[in-house]
């Protein structure tokens, strides 16, 4: 069975909605991170199906990466899912000694939501200074969003009429969206990358204080 399924920041319901799996007899045999595909086979029971955790963790060296995941086979789990530049990992209970988390304590464990939190604000910081750029050199005009018609760019289009007006707009409509929606483009991913960072550092926190 395939599911597909993508999660933005909370690890907690990616192991809750393979926890529902699980129950029912499903063991995840197969992750695609990249494309949020998730492999599931039946087995003849829940109590047979081992259970899944997931971290989150970028590594620049792949020797690094190796023996990440090397001190988790130490421990009795499994890697089998991510990879080592796109953050989700997911690990398998696979020996009879292995403890029921992957992590030894909860501060370790919620320091996955502070890991994720700056790599979104990492990502929204980094488009600011390219819709700047965009934006003084005249590729975009954000001014302009709140003055749609000034993207239309033909002569007296405004002042045409019938046939003639609908002709010219609807032929340069498309240049107009990619002057101004370009730009939104680019303002909504400064947004949703400082919306999901700051929402995976309120989870951080939370656990943070849970701890306490």
């Amino acid at each position: 069975m395939i599911k597909h399924r993508f999660f933005i920041n909370r690890i907690d319901s990616i192991e809750e909605w393979l926890e529902s799996y699980r129950r029912k007899g499903y063991r995840l045999a197969d992750v695609k991170v990249s494309t949020g595909r998730h492999e599931f086979v039946k087995t003849e029971g829940k109590d047979t199906v081992p259970k899944v955790r997931v971290d989150y963790r970028v590594f620049k060296k792949q020797e690094d990466f190796e023996d990440y995941l090397s001190l988790f086979e130490d421990c009795g789990w499994r890697h089998i899912g991510g990879t080592r530049t796109n953050g989700l990992q997911y690990f398998e209970q696979a020996a009879p000694f292995a403890s029921d988390e992957i992590f030894s304590d909860s501060i370790s464990k919620a320091k996955r939501y502070k890991r994720i939190s700056y790599m979104w604000l990492h990502l929204s910081v980094m488009y600011i200074p390219m819709a700047v750029v965009l934006h003084t050199s005249g590729a975009f005009d954000f001014t302009k969003l709140w003055h749609l018609k000034e993207l239309y760019y033909t002569p007296g289009l405004w002042n045409m009429e019938g046939m003639h007006f609908w002709r010219a707009f609807l032929f340069e409509t498309p240049f107009a969206a990619m002057r101004g929606f370009g730009g939104l483009l680019f303002l909504l991913l400064i947004l949703l990358g400082a919306w999901f960072g700051v929402r995976s550092l309120f989870w951080y926190l939370k656990e943070r204080k849970n701890c306490n």
